[in-house]
């Protein structure tokens, strides 16, 4: 399945990508994220803690750069991870560029995700909810880095996919109203 998401930070294009290309520096920018180990200087292992209600799942996963552009501040990197009781998997291709915005930057985000196993249960529309949600979460993790203030929490905290899951469906339900044209007769 195909997720697209953007952002903007308060920081030059350049600065945005010196901090995004910083894999150490990133991962605690995503939640439930933990970096494990450096393999190589293009290769890392994590760890990804999620909560679903009482269900706690954690995932490890390698990340490689397969590209990095300077130039054009293009980035390409795959993640497979393995939940580690073995209850899914997942392989996710992300490209990310940044681009001037208003004094500062905008971050677009495309990412190729295929899921296996209980995490693969939940539709598309969810999942693509969800990880607005976990991007919007991480584009505020990484503003406040770049403004210069430290991570929240020391330990890693999981992701509670219920409430993720909880706020997508109240956007979700906000959009259909949005979009669902008022009864003949009101609204003229």
């Amino acid at each position: 399945m195909r997720l697209e998401n953007s952002f903007t930070a308060p920081a030059s294009p350049a600065r945005v990508w010196a901090f995004l290309t910083d894999v150490p520096a990133v991962v605690p920018c995503m939640p439930g994220a933990e970096l494990v180990e450096q393999v190589d200087p293009t290769t890392w292992k994590a760890n990804v803690k999620v909560k679903l209600g009482p269900i706690s799942m954690t995932f490890g996963a390698t990340v490689r750069e397969e590209e990095a552009d300077e130039a054009t501040h293009r980035l390409r990197l795959v993640a497979d991870a393995r939940e580690l009781r073995g209850r899914g998997m997942a392989r996710a291709e992300v490209a990310a560029s940044v681009q001037p915005s208003d004094g500062g930057s905008r971050v677009e985000i495309v990412t190729d995700l295929d899921l296996s196993g209980a995490v693969a249960q939940y539709g598309r529309g969810i999942v693509k909810d969800v990880a607005g949600q976990l991007t919007a979460a991480f584009a505020q993790n990484l503003r406040d880095r770049l403004e210069g203030e430290p991570p929240a929490a020391a330990a890693v905290q999981p992701v509670s996919a219920i409430r993720l899951l909880a706020r997508a469906l109240l956007a979700r339900f906000r959009r259909a109203r949005d979009e669902t044209p008022p009864p003949a007769g009101e609204g003229a």
